[in-house]
């Protein structure tokens, strides 16, 4: 049998690049200022990394830039991956990554960019140079030597810099790109998707109380696309302005920065005595099920398997998580599981993805 040979590295490169471009969605300036304004104060005095980020494109870097002083931040560094937007900047000229800083001087102010933000929402009129042009380079743009992926080591020393990042990271690399953060200790303010809490590796860090949820959660998000991203269900799309948006299901933001929510406790009003036919015992797990999170009852001290959007609302100080079912990630149960279907079953119904809580005592 003749062997199959092995891909090209212009193969590889190519279904590298086409992977990039499902992850190239760009987050609306409102969904942005709806939830950092809940962190504002957290933010003085801190250097501010968004490693996913094209700056002539993101929000995100047009927030920080035009809130740098109000903040009161001490630098803004942004870098992107090169073939993200290869029109941008380079004008296909180009074969390196871009990145650029903000600085603040000794009394807090902005190192002088005076037009750069005229100039990345193209109002700009003037130059300095003979053609009447802001030159990329008077505007402390610069290169990277690589590619602007945020493994790269390159990337990896800004991020050392940095106290906190925010932004929106590819969603099929969110497992490694929140490792990667957890690993080097920074503070982060990203969007994910909302079914990223039942990944082993996301709940593993939810458990020991590094990562939780922002304060705006769920429901549908619009990010904006490129003209050239095909999407095939009619729901998901729309256009506004001429701009393209694709609807990316139920998204989450997730930090380890504090809110005033995750103290709040979960106000309950049911109770299990008097109405245990509501809660019936899984088949296959030492649990009783609990459909929505509202109906949490206030007298069970048992373990209950709850929603995953029961995480909006988590509170570590009531509740403790025990786990979630071994459809989600084995062996992370919490020693609950009785064998069986890996689903939590209900007179052999399977039930969606549950977590498993108890009320602290």
């Amino acid at each position: 049998m003749k062997a199959t040979p092995p891909k090209t590295t212009a193969n590889v490169n190519l279904n590298q690049a086409r992977e990039a471009r499902k992850d190239e969605f760009y987050t609306r300036l409102h969904d942005i200022e709806t939830e950092l304004r809940h962190y504002e104060k957290q933010f003085k005095g801190k250097v501010v990394y968004c490693n996913c980020d094209d700056p002539r494109i993101s929000n995100f870097f047009h927030y920080f830039s035009y809130k740098f002083e109000p903040l009161g931040l001490k630098k803004l560094m942004t870098t992107c991956y090169k073939n993200q937007n290869p029109d941008m900047f380079s004008q296909h000229q180009a074969e390196k990554a871009i990145y650029i800083e903000y600085k603040a001087d000794a009394n807090g102010k902005l190192i002088p960019y005076p037009d750069y933000m005229k100039l990345i929402t193209g109002e700009y009129k003037g130059g300095k140079d003979e053609n009447n042009v802001l030159e990329l380079k008077e505007i402390g743009i610069g290169h990277l030597e690589g590619d602007g992926d945020f493994r790269k080591p390159e990337c990896i020393e800004l991020l050392k810099q940095a106290d906190i990042v925010v932004t929106n990271p590819p969603f099929s690399l969110f497992r490694e790109y929140v490792a990667q953060l957890i690993e080097h200790g920074k503070k982060f303010l990203i969007l994910g998707d909302q079914n990223a809490v039942t990944y082993k590796e996301i709940f593993r860090f939810i458990k020991e109380n590094k990562v939780w949820l922002g304060m705006n959660n769920g429901g549908t998000k619009w990010f904006e696309v490129k003209d050239y991203y095909d999407i095939k269900t009619e729901s998901r799309k729309k256009i506004e302005n001429g701009k393209k948006y694709f609807s990316a299901g139920k998204i989450n933001w997730f930090t380890n920065m504090d809110t005033a929510k995750r103290h709040e406790n979960l106000l309950l009003y049911k109770t299990y005595k008097g109405n245990e036919t509501d809660y019936p015992k899984y088949d296959n797990y030492d649990a009783i099920e609990v459909s929505k999170t509202k109906d949490i009852p206030t007298d069970y001290r048992g373990v209950m398997g709850v929603p995953v959007t029961f995480f909006d609302k988590y509170n570590p100080e009531q509740f403790e998580l025990v786990g979630m079912a071994e459809d989600n990630g084995r062996g992370y149960s919490g020693g609950i599981w009785q064998g069986g279907s890996i689903k939590c079953l209900v007179n052999g119904e399977a039930k969606f993805k549950r977590l498993f809580i108890k009320h602290r005592m």
